[in-house]
């Protein structure tokens, strides 16, 4: 049942997320500002028929730690291609952090430019550190909630974390807290996996990190906040 239940799920993902594809380049020609609020409906509907189908429910907790408006900051664990869809449903105007190739993608990587995320070239070095911090700049100006995976790439549950520096830059350069989040999201949509694990994937916000913390202390917080396990953190 349950490679049954991710069979209808994959098939509805990649035909709603084609049928919406439709509508949205009509936007990015007409009402390119109304990007991201496709980009969200979009999010509501792949997240509430991954429940439908899958058995995949969503626990949040520590809300009081994100924003109701304003810039922020939060960097999220990375488990699994869930991470990148729900913080379109819970902050006002998400703005992810993401590789650059996904702007090659043919109608959606046009998509994510003009809904203001930021792309960045993980081959460039120093270079993405400095886009990273003009980008960033201009999403706080824009009230924008940037949401970054500090370890670059998704990672298995438990796998020892190693953090990339763009969390520190853009906490230092934008004087924003850093928000931690712990998932288990990887226990049921797996990276690479077909397979779609019903249960309640857990979200754990944690309390903002001073940004002006030495960097080395502020990667060791962020790291073990990172580690923790969402389930029973406190």
């Amino acid at each position: 049942m349950i490679w049954l239940r991710s069979g209808l799920f994959t098939l509805f993902f990649y035909a709603a997320t084609l049928l919406l594809l439709m509508p949205a380049t009509v936007i990015r020609l007409i009402r390119p500002a109304r990007s991201l609020e496709m980009a969200m409906f979009w999010a509501r509907v792949i997240l509430r028929a991954l429940r439908a189908i899958c058995g995949i429910r969503v626990a949040v907790m520590g809300r009081e730690y994100l924003p109701e408006q304003g810039p922020a900051l939060i960097a999220s664990a990375h488990q699994s291609a869930f991470d990148t869809l729900v913080w379109l449903t819970l902050v006002p105007r998400a703005c992810y952090v993401l590789k650059k190739e996904l702007e090659r993608i043919p109608l959606f990587g046009p998509l994510l430019r003009l809904s203001g995320m930021i792309p960045i070239d993980r081959s460039a070095g120093a270079a993405s550190i400095r886009t990273l911090l003009r980008e960033g700049r201009r999403a706080a100006a824009e009230a924008r909630q940037i949401v970054i995976f500090p370890q670059g790439t998704r990672a298995d549950p438990g796998a020892p974390l190693e953090l990339q520096p763009g969390v520190a830059a853009l906490a230092a350069g934008l004087d924003l807290p850093v928000i931690p989040v712990a998932t288990n999201s990887g226990c049921h949509w797996r990276r690479r996996a077909f397979r779609k694990q019903p249960g309640l994937i857990y979200i754990r916000v944690m309390p903002p990190i001073p940004p002006d913390l030495p960097r080395r202390l502020l990667m060791q917080r962020l790291r073990a906040a990172l580690q923790a396990d969402p389930a029973t953190a406190p």
